[in-house]
């Protein structure tokens, strides 16, 4: 059943990413183009991402344990540190240039966006890069999971 419930969420994501417009990598750019074409509505796009996140969290953590789970998986380090601060510079300077983050580039590649058919491998290569690079940070992703 997890596999399933993973599925329909992941879905619900991807269908929301595509009415909202979200798939287009135009819609991030305008976003950020403050003194020219500035396009708002990314913002109440998260604006209201982080609502029914509030919200929904509040109810799903008072749970003794996920529906669907065992365990809630929190992340153990609470603290900013400079590999979390350069890793948001990378991941921030990223998606400005490409106007793609790695939700809506799946969404995309469904969808035989063009752009997102050098997106999406180029950041599997940054990942498996970075699992070479930092192997500790591998180990201890692949332990949470």
């Amino acid at each position: 059943m997890p596999v399933v419930m993973s599925f329909v969420t992941g879905l619900m994501f991807a269908i929301g990413l595509g009415i909202s417009g979200m798939t287009r990598p135009l819609k991030v750019v305008d976003f950020l183009d403050v003194g020219g074409s500035w396009d708002p509505s990314l913002a109440m796009v998260m604006i209201g991402a982080i609502a029914v996140y509030a919200i929904s969290y509040r109810l799903i953590v008072r749970r003794s344990s996920p529906v669907f789970g065992g365990l809630f998986q929190t992340p153990a380090a609470t603290s900013v540190d400079a590999r979390l601060l350069g890793g948001a510079a990378v991941f921030g300077t990223g998606w400005g240039l490409s106007g793609y983050c790695p939700g809506p580039a799946l969404t995309a590649l469904g969808g035989a966006g063009t752009a997102a058919l050098w997106f999406v491998p180029s950041m599997a290569a940054g990942m498996l890069l970075c699992r070479w690079w930092f192997p500790s940070l591998a180990e201890r992703a692949a332990g949470d999971g």
